[in-house]
Order: C-alpha cells, then sequence, then structure tokens
C-alpha cells in the first residue's frame, strides 16, 4: 500500500500565523504537524510516501524538514498542488505515484491517537478491497462529511457540510482506497464550490456496496486543527498525553524503530544531533531502555 499526505492547504483561517508558514509545518505542541500522520503511516508500515504540497517555495521547507525520509526509514517523494481543486483531487496528482497499487490518504491538518488505534488502522489497512474509512462521533457534524446508518448500523448515505445532519457521525481525513479510486476520482463532478470532494469518491464506493466504516471509539482522540482553538485544543492534549504517560505521540523515529524500519545506530545518529531537545532527549532515553530490554 502507498501513502499519501495531502499537506497543500494555506491554512487561510489560521492567519496571520500561517501567512508565512504552510498549515501542516506549524507546530503543534513539540513538533510540526506533518508528523502526526505521517506516524500513522509509518505505524502501519506504509513507508512509499507523497507529500502533497503548496506551489509556491514551502516544498524546500518540508524538504529541509523531513528531506527523503531516510532518517525514520521511509521513501518521500513531493508533487506540488497548483490549484485548490480538493482532497480528490490527490489522486489524479498522485496516480503515476500510486501506480497499480492501493493507497491510504492522510490529511497533513489531522490528528489521532488512542490506545486501540493501532488495531484499527491495521484492521483499514487490511482490506484488500473497496474503501474503508472512519466514522468519528461529533456533537456538531455539520461542517464534515456525515454518514448516515440504518438501524442495522448499514452505511446508506454521505453528505457533505449537510445543514440538518442525519447523524453525529462524520469521516475525518484518513481514508483507503484500493486501485480503483483513481478512475473514480477522475470522473467526480466538481461541487458547488468548485472543488473535488472527498464525499464524492466514498459515495461512488457506497453506490457499489464497497464502502466501510469503521467507527472510533472514546479511546481515539481525532483533531482537525483548522482553526485556532482546534489548534491549541489539540496540543494540550499531546501535553497532557505526554505529562501522564511519559509517551510520545508523533515520534517518526520511535515508530520507525519499533516497526525494523531503522536500527539503534540511525536513532542513535538521530537523536544525538538534536540531544538539547526534550525530543532528542526522549529519543536518547528510548535508545538506552531499548538497549536493556
Amino acid at each position: 500500500m502507498k501513502g499519501i499526505i495531502l499537506a497543500a492547504g494555506k491554512g487561510t483561517r489560521l492567519y496571520p500565523i500561517t501567512h508565512s508558514v504552510c498549515k501542516p509545518l506549524l507546530p503543534v505542541y513539540d513538533k510540526p504537524m506533518i508528523y502526526y500522520p505521517l506516524s500513522l503511516l509509518l505505524e502501519m508500515g506504509i513507508t512509499e510516501i507523497l507529500i502533497i504540497v503548496p506551489p509556491d517555495d514551502e516544498q524546500a521547507q518540508f524538504e529541509h524538514l523531513l528531506g527523503n525520509g531516510e532518517s525514520f526509514g521511509a521513501k518521500i517523494s513531493y508533487i506540488k498542488q497548483f490549484e485548490r481543486r480538493g482532497i480528490a483531487d490527490a489522486f489524479i496528482l498522485g496516480a503515476d505515484f500510486i501506480g497499480s497499487e492501493r493507497v491510504c490518504l492522510a490529511l497533513g491538518d489531522n490528528i489521532f491517537f488512542g490506545s486501540n488505534l493501532n488495531e484499527k488502522l491495521l484492521t483499514a489497512k487490511n482490506s484488500k478491497f473497496g474503501a474503508t474509512v472512519f466514522g468519528c462521533y461529533m456533537e456538531d457534524p455539520s461542517p464534515f462529511g456525515v454518514v448516515e446508518f440504518d438501524k442495522c448500523g448499514k452505511v446508506i448515505s454521505i453528505e457533505e457540510k449537510p445543514t440538518n445532519p442525519k447523524s453525529n457521525y462524520i469521516i475525518p481525513g484518513l481514508y483507503f482506497y484500493d486501485n480503483r479510486v483513481i478512475d473514480i476520482a477522475k470522473t467526480v463532478e466538481p461541487s458547488a464550490r468548485g472543488e473535488l470532494e472527498i464525499t464524492s469518491v466514498n459515495n461512488a464506493y457506497l453506490e457499489m456496496d464497497d464502502l466501510h466504516v469503521v467507527t472510533l471509539d472514546k479511546e481515539v482522540t481525532w483533531f482537525d486543527t483548522g482553526n485556532s482553538s482546534s489548534l491549541l485544543d489539540a496540543a494540550c492534549a499531546i501535553r497532557d498525553y505526554r505529562n501522564e504517560t511519559g509517551l510520545q505521540i508523533g515520534c517518526l523515529e520511535e515508530v520507525a524503530y519499533k516497526n525494523g524500519l531503522i536500527d539503534r545506530e540511525k536513532l542513535l545518529s538521530v537523536a544525538e544531533k538534536i540531544k538539547m531537545s526534550d525530543y532528542g532527549k526522549y529519543l536518547m532515553d528510548f535508545a538506552e531502555s531499548s538497549t536493556k530490554k
């Protein structure tokens, strides 16, 4: 399975803090926002990753931060989205990258964490056919794509940003598709706001009876960091989790080492370069504790 991170958003709702910095590069507590979706892909063993970036000079900033992914066992490439054409455009831009494989698309401003998240991620990844998305409970689902279920819990509709939502379950920014998604995305008509909506892709799979929705329970936390309040809430939640458990969320090198993508020498090499930071100290401590086990 290939991985794509859509990180081309300018973050206009976050101005002025995104006036000179691309939204997925903003800090969320102690690391850049893009670390969080990237770590999810690595956790699933997805190492061939395409990052879709804005059309300006930001690509150099992403490359300076992440390079080609070698330091955490990945192979990263980049492509620019020159027009804001919506989420589904990721599959058109990434068609050559995807090739004949399945693909997981992660939005660069969505953050997930939780005790049983990995199990749900692997369930979605291991689904060989069709589309698998998540269902997340929201008090106010209207700004999102909302899922409607029948009495037996089967999905019967998905509506984008409805005025009168038919449920409290929305589809957050992590999607798994078989290879048909490329051709489906190419047939999507722009919405009233001129974008190729991911809901249209999901509805195409629903019409073929090939859409699977995995609901997330209260053990999983999700943030869409599209505004300043949610950005702060995410940072505070990650800080609190770190203080309560002593564990990191979104630590690329730790995830890579645990999944056999890098060896201890590489882990220590990265940690040594940034050992004056809390992140670097955490990696040094993790490397030491791993040796003792």
